[in-house]
């Protein structure tokens, strides 16, 4: 079995995410990851990181280059086939953190928690 596959057994789940909002230091998206085909391993890497290290800093995106093992070496032969693994590289190179905003998954509509209110959608 391919390592990537053995790392993702071992994080949370992320059944109760309807995505995550990526936040750079303007506080405005840099990107969004939904739990959906395609995208839900990301968003459990992520979702891992962000509650190790807080957000997504240069040492965290380097535990993530780990976690995405051979997905992260293809990444660097093929840029832009994985982008949510390019942006890890990104953050590394420019030393640059985003922060973390849980989109959470309530009936058929997210949610997000915001220190000041709970807001459908936002």
């Amino acid at each position: 079995m391919p390592q990537f596959a053995e790392n993702l057994k071992k994080l949370p789940g992320i059944s109760h995410l309807a995505a995550i909002r990526l936040l750079d230091g303007d506080n405005e998206v840099a990107a969004v990851i939904e739990n959906k085909a395609g995208s839900a391993s990301s968003l459990a890497v992520y979702n891992h990181l962000a509650q190790i290290y807080g957000a997504i800093t240069p040492d965290a995106a380097k535990k993530g280059l780990e976690i995405f093992a051979e997905h992260a070496e293809d990444a660097r032969h093929h840029p832009g086939k994985h982008p949510n693994i390019d942006r890890l590289i990104g953050l590394i190179e420019e030393g640059k953190t985003l922060r973390i905003k849980h989109v959470f998954a309530v009936g058929d509509t997210p949610y997000c928690l915001d220190p000041h209110r709970l807001s459908p959608g936002r």
